[in-house]
């Protein structure tokens, strides 16, 4: 586990959360880059937590309803943001940070500069 990942679990930032798209992208990633069906898993597991090590959940997780789909996909296609090239998964985070009142995102991707604090 990194330093970010340590700190995010001792709760430096307060209550973590994750969505249901972050969660598919990343085991997505792992499964593309490692090929490896047991590195997805093992990504799955930080994130979710697994009992049967004793590992707890990374951060709660929050869904994508068809209210943060609607105002994400509104916000895509926004002149607001065609400079900064974020995916739809970008946006889902955006409406659901505004919604869920979180200002602080953990993530390596500087696209999200100017719209919320972030740490990384």
């Amino acid at each position: 586990m990194n330093a970010l990942s340590d700190r995010i679990r001792q709760g430096e930032f307060g209550q973590p959360y994750t969505s249901d798209y972050v969660f598919d992208e990343s085991i997505t990633t792992a499964l593309v880059r490692t090929t490896r069906i047991d590195r997805a898993v093992e990504v799955g597991r930080i994130i979710l937590g697994y009992e049967a090590k004793k590992v707890p959940p990374l951060a709660r997780m929050v869904y994508v309803n068809e209210g943060i789909f609607s105002k994400a996909w509104e916000n895509f296609g926004s002149p607001k943001f065609k400079d900064k090239k974020l995916s739809f998964t970008d946006h889902t985070i955006l409406v659901q940070m505004k919604e869920l009142g979180i200002e602080t995102l953990a993530s390596l991707d500087s696209g999200f500069d100017g719209f919320v604090s972030r740490v990384f």
